[in-house]
């Protein structure tokens, strides 16, 4: 039966919502009948796949529509054309069966499926006899989604998607296309708007900005070399483990001979060695997923499943990962749930509607960042979300996400004034959407991957942020491993960049912290967000002249991993980088040859070596049975001093002397008769310090001990018998 001119119309101004109605192989009373879009084409033959002649089509449309019959069944087919003196063929897509099936359809409206990640975007499979690319996008209210790509010329008519209705799916097989090809969505609004070209949601590469288009890719690679150290996280309870983590953004740690970023087998070969020897047992990059503005750092993703192409291919990352593992080390992500860009490409407005934002801006619109805040309550964006954490952890390999403005997720009127914001079901403030999906995102990646790591960037007293996200248990339990304990980090810098003299009046910046360091898992964050934006580096917010600012530095980080909680330390502070960080340029590596820096970096690595080898300082962070205060009130002499503990282990005694007076004969209670060990003295002249100290031990008689405490400094002594 001829089908109605407005239906071949269509099909030529890339309109036809149903292309597989009228394209391809279709068996009826008089055998198969074949019609083909052939552009370019004055002839056309049909065989089958495997090279056998099955009929000739003819020229029915100057247009390029050729149509005819052919013997046997239905089945893939392609076409040998010739025109214009030219000889090619083309492989119809629209001779194959869908990939998706019905098992996918269930689980994509349930919002249970666990591995969109091989269902949607762009997959290099063989279908049917034929390699090529399945191409998978969500679009529910699109009138119709074509394909277009560097393959096709960026022609909308040439691959329009077929549409599986019951879940909005579009999907197309196109043959013979394979890595490296670029691509977008093509979209008709339910208006009949045509939206501006959409990169794809689950595109596994990008090209590198400012272009925007999706990029044929296989994710991650087919051999792995770790599989001892994703065996040790997975046996051990990490809340016992030393973590120390050196925080890096990808593009700035180093740049190449000619400023531009490193690879990530040239990161690989200077970082990896670089955070061994420093002792570092983490590293978290900030946002390496796909994103187009440089200084948003990459917490405006738009390729949520994509390596940036700023480092190179995917597998380049992956190398990096496995790199890593083999040498000890594991990767933490910065994951950005949160909210995303407005970008014409990316998923703002995606079919002509808000489909992963909320159309009401109160619900949908992030005043902090100009950004569209993700719709929670919809099962297939909350899958593609808990999905993308799934993915990183099954393809990748890495270790832990660290997600990025929890806070912002957990409360609707966050940065919003009032009637701004629109209150939940029960005239509360909570977004209990995103308490569940934070929740389902926990659940899913814990019960898949023993061992992996949340860490939750949460600055408020929502209770339960790392208590377990059980069905039957309380609703405000979020299920992380770890939450950043912003307050120790702002109390105590707020603290350091006192003047020692008025030190004494605000003890209770550093005491405070301890009535609360075991209500959560903590890490102690000092990131990036805390030199930038006119902070100045760590080095500078010290009080006091040049020696005083690295005496002070130097005693800050001995308290620092001296007290209870996870360390997190931002690249380039490990030296005492001196400018403030900005993503535009390098780490000021020149800066090592100056003695007192080079100090710091020693320092550093001496404190990473002792947390990670003494059970007394990690194996109890986070646990009070870990920490006994020795002394918490001396205020005038701006002394503070604690044990760590750990069943069956030396205790670890830290003391702090946070003026630049020097005590040399400090009277210390300590709980244990004996010989101390002087096992770190931030004072110490190879750190940069004046040298003053305890000779390396001291003596405990009658639970008394007189102590040297050099001036700004902190102290270890470690049980010794």
């Amino acid at each position: 039966m001829k089908p109605p001119a407005a239906a071949i119309d269509a099909l030529f101004a890339g309109t036809q919502a149903d292309p597989f109605a009228l394209l391809g192989p279709h068996e009826g009373p008089d055998g198969t009948f074949a019609r083909a879009m052939l552009p370019g084409a004055e002839s056309a033959e049909a065989y089958s796949l495997r090279g056998v002649k099955i009929g000739k089509l003819k020229r029915v449309d100057d247009r390029g529509l050729f149509e005819g019959k052919l013997r046997g069944k239905p089945r893939p087919v392609k076409y040998k054309c010739q025109g214009g003196g030219a000889e090619w063929w083309v492989t119809d897509p629209y001779s194959f069966g869908p990939v998706l099936g019905p098992l996918d359809d269930l689980l994509i409206a349930q919002g249970t499926h666990y591995r969109l990640f091989d269902k949607l975007g762009a997959h290099l499979i063989e279908h049917e006899g034929s390699h090529g690319v399945h191409f998978a996008v969500w679009a529910p209210n699109a009138r119709n989604v074509s394909v277009v790509g560097d393959f096709n010329d960026w022609d909308a008519t040439r691959h329009p998607m077929r549409n599986r209705v019951d879940i909005g799916v579009w999907e197309l097989f196109i043959p013979d296309i394979a890595e490296g090809r670029a691509y977008k969505y093509r979209i008709i609004g339910p208006d009949g708007v045509e939206q501006p070209l959409k990169a794809d949601p689950y595109a596994f590469a990008s090209e590198l900005r400012p272009k925007t288009a999706s990029i044929t890719a296989r994710p991650a690679k087919p051999d792995w070399g770790d599989e001892a150290h994703r065996a040790h996280w997975a046996n051990v309870d990490p809340r016992r483990e030393a973590i120390s983590i050196y925080e890096v953004h990808a593009g700035s740690w180093q740049r190449d001979d000619n400023d531009w970023f490193l690879s990530w087998d040239e990161m690989a070969e200077r970082l990896i060695p670089y955070v061994a020897e420093m002792g570092f047992t983490h590293i978290e990059f900030l946002p390496i997923s796909e994103f187009p503005y440089d200084p948003s750092w990459g917490y405006q993703t738009t390729g949520l499943y994509a390596p940036s192409a700023r480092f190179g291919g995917p597998d380049g990352f992956a190398r990096f990962v496995d790199g890593a593992h083999r040498a000890g080390i594991s990767i933490l992500l910065d994951w950005v749930p949160a909210h995303f860009p407005t970008d014409d490409h990316g998923l703002a407005m995606f079919d002509g509607t808000a489909l992963y934002e909320h159309a009401d801006p109160r619900l949908g619109f992030h005043p902090d960042w100009n950004t569209a805040i993700y719709n929670f309550g919809r099962r297939e964006v909350a899958s593609f979300l808990v999905n993308n954490a799934l993915f990183w952890a099954e393809q990748y390999h890495v270790d832990g996400l660290r997600v990025d403005a929890v806070a912002s997720m957990l409360y609707r009127d966050y940065s919003r004034k009032d009637g701004e914001w629109i209150p939940n079901a029960d005239g509360g403030r909570e977004n209990w959407e995103a308490v569940d999906l934070l929740r389902a995102m926990n659940r899913a990646v814990h019960a898949s991957h023993p061992g992996i790591l949340t860490i939750a960037e949460e600055s408020t007293s929502w209770p339960g942020v790392s208590q377990p996200a059980f069905e039957e248990g309380p609703r405000t339990s979020l299920g992380f491993g770890f939450k950043w304990n912003m307050g120790f980090m702002h109390d105590t810098l707020q603290y350091m960049a006192r003047d020692p003299i008025h030190r004494k009046h605000h003890h209770s910046d550093i005491t405070f912290g301890l009535v609360y360091a075991f209500s959560e898992n903590f890490v102690l964050p000092l990131s990036h967000d805390e030199v930038v934006h006119g902070k100045g580096s760590l080095l500078t917010k010290m009080s006091g002249d040049e020696w005083q600012q690295f005496a002070n530095l130097r005693a800050y980080y001995g308290l620092m991993w001296g007290y209870p909680g996870k360390k997190l330390l931002f690249m380039g502070q490990e030296f005492a980088q001196r400018r403030e960080w900005s993503e535009e340029r390098a780490l000021d590596w020149d800066l090592l040859d100056a003695p007192a820096h080079k100090g710091i970096q020693t320092l550093v690595r001496d404190l990473n070596a002792v947390y990670k080898s003494t059970p007394a300082l990690h194996a109890r962070d986070c646990e009070g049975e870990g920490f006994e205060w020795l002394v918490a009130d001396d205020a005038d002499a701006s002394v503070f001093a604690w044990l760590r503990k750990c069943p069956g282990e030396p205790p670890v005694a830290v003391i702090c002397n946070m003026t630049p007076m020097l005590h040399d004969a400090y009277g210390l209670g300590l709980p244990m008769d004996g010989e101390w060990s002087e096992v770190l003295n931030t004072d110490a002249q190879e750190y940069g310090g004046s040298g003053a100290g305890n000779m390396g031990a001291i003596n405990v008689r009658d639970g008394r001990a007189t102590v040297c405490l050099p001036p700004l400094s902190t102290i270890m002594l470690k049980f010794k018998g």
